[in-house]
């Protein structure tokens, strides 16, 4: 028995019958609370366009990486054009970070900090730290890797209320390491500092602690597992904090705030490389890492993700500017291939539901 349950005019939700009663009473808890934790947020004027921010940028490469640290910063600036024509420059203060790409990319991953009073009346206003993320390298084809690595970031939003903010900028470059001189122009994204995502809810960011994954809130943890898996995700770990935030709304009520997709099947970059204790062989070949969950509920997340589809492929066709059109025909037939799992029971049922891991971190089987 089948039974579809229409929700409002764009949701319609499909039940297996054995576990019917049970998924529905879970999904309307589902979309209740998401609905309700969402209302008042008020988005940073940073954030509120998805075009690419015009900004200008002139520093040392070699002089980033030898003289700045996770606690060192060396001063910079950047320009901002305020109107045609006209650009503003606001100092500030910069250093390199991540691990990865900090040792295997030609343009390292970098953390900015503005002074207060430098940014007051300008579209950084209220985001005294940021990250920046620019192409690894230099080349054809390295713009369409942000732009893919931007489009998980834009999905993530679809899919939780608890996501880093992002904005893609248009950076005019200068390597002053470069005899040759003259500017490169650069497709990045800015993402939004830990604190201003946790004060977005109220919240803190944990620091120095591991939390199982198994005691965050249950919603959020599985929509996030989801997520990594339609993007192809194996690397993260939330126990280890790896590419991965905790926040923490109350006592009881633990998030996970992901982050950094680069090596995920979507991105798929030629340094992309999966763990060898890990049994894949490579980032496009997905891999469930969520940990077991009561059926009924897993269902339910299910159903959410499958009516939000449409939602979904709207989001990867405003990321056309950005990347190629060999790109963009590979985004969409790789993410065809998460829905494919998710519309059979078969699959889904080997790919997710017996593929989950329990307590141990080891594979369950059902």
């Amino acid at each position: 028995m089948i039974l579809w349950i229409k929700i409002n005019r764009n949701l319609k939700v499909y039940f297996p019958h054995h576990t019917m009663k049970k998924t529905l009473f879970i999904h309307f808890i589902l979309l209740f609370s998401a609905v309700s934790i969402s209302f008042g947020f008020q988005t940073s004027p940073l954030f509120s366009s998805q075009e690419p921010l015009p900004i200008k940028m002139s520093f040392s490469i070699k002089e980033l990486r030898k003289n700045t640290n996770d606690s060192t910063y060396m001063d910079s600036f950047l320009m901002l054009e305020s109107s045609p024509g006209q650009w503003d420059t606001i100092p500030l203060e910069m250093r390199t970070r991540g691990n990865f790409r900090l040792a295997n990319c030609l343009y390292p991953p970098i953390r900015i900090k503005f002074k207060n009073k430098k940014i007051n009346g300008t579209v950084f206003e209220n985001n005294k730290s940021l990250k920046l993320v620019l192409p690894c390298q230099k080349g054809k084809g390295a713009d369409s890797y942000i732009g893919k690595e931007y489009l998980a970031y834009q999905l993530l939003e679809d899919i939780t209320q608890y996501y880093f903010d992002t904005r893609l900028v248009q950076v005019n470059f200068t390597n002053l390491d470069d005899k040759k001189g003259g500017e490169t122009s650069l497709l990045g994204f800015l993402i939004q500092d830990d604190d201003e995502v946790a004060a977005r809810f109220g919240g803190k960011i944990v620091v120095g602690r591991k939390i199982l994954p198994t005691v965050m809130q249950d919603s959020a943890t599985v929509r996030q597992d989801f997520f990594q898996f339609m993007i192809g995700n194996t690397d993260f770990s939330t126990l280890f904090l790896h590419n991965q935030k905790v926040l923490q709304l109350d006592e009881k009520t633990i998030i996970p705030l992901a982050y950094d997709f680069d090596m995920c099947g979507l991105v798929s970059p030629p340094y992309a490389q999966v763990s060898p204790q890990l049994n894949i062989k490579s980032v496009t070949d997905r891999l469930y890492r969520g940990f077991c969950r009561d059926e009924a509920f897993v269902q339910a997340i299910r159903q959410e993700f499958l009516a939000k589809e449409s939602q979904f492929w709207s989001t990867v066709e405003r990321q056309q500017h950005y990347m190629s059109d060999t790109d963009m025909k590979m985004t969409k037939t790789f993410l065809k291939g998460f829905f494919d799992v998710l519309k059979n029971d078969r699959l889904f049922r080997d790919q997710i539901l017996t593929a989950c891991r329990g307590s141990d971190g080891a594979v369950q089987g059902r």
